[in-house]
């Protein structure tokens, strides 16, 4: 009996390590690898409508399966609309697509031409954060923890009359 709680709690404390573990490759510590001459990048196209355009047309066919259509994330990988991702700079972003972080899923861009990389980084740039975001809650950065579902706020004046619900006194 004892042995067997002994194994329990021995397993239990290294579910605990690995999350711990897996929290901490989640901290954005890629960007530590990131040169100083690639972090300096400024994005040619950032804020053009035709390259942001342009940039959505190669997310959907490049990173959507992974990311969402949405970007705010499938299955384990993480939103693009987090303040970490949306507040890299570009040449972190631009560093990240050429190089990818194997360790935790995202694969190397380096074949796709780097106009393309820049409207992809255009692009996500122009989605701007999701008022929610697992980030905001420590636990998230580009390929990270996973985020969380997105939960929007319903207001009731969208219900119908029947179901609002009155303030109780």
């Amino acid at each position: 009996m004892i042995a067997r709680d002994a194994k329990k709690i021995a397993q239990a404390l290294a579910i605990v390590g690995a999350m711990i573990f897996g929290m901490g490759a989640a901290d954005g510590s890629w960007l530590t690898n990131v040169p100083e001459a690639e972090r300096a990048r400024q994005n040619p196209y950032g804020g053009h409508a035709d390259a942001i355009a342009a940039g959505s047309k190669v997310f959907e066919d490049r990173c959507a399966k992974c990311h969402g259509e949405d970007a705010m994330g499938r299955r384990k990988k993480p939103s693009l609309r987090t303040s970490r991702v949306q507040n890299a700079k570009d040449g972190e972003l631009f560093w990240l697509l050429k190089n990818g972080n194997l360790k935790r899923g995202m694969p190397t861009w380096a074949a796709l031409p780097e106009p393309m990389r820049w409207q992809i980084i255009a692009y996500v740039k122009s989605l701007g954060t999701d008022w929610l975001s697992w980030e905001d809650y420590g636990s998230s950065d580009l390929h990270g923890m996973p985020r969380t579902p997105a939960v929007k706020p319903i207001e009731t004046r969208d219900l119908p009359q029947e179901t609002k619900v009155q303030p109780t006194r």
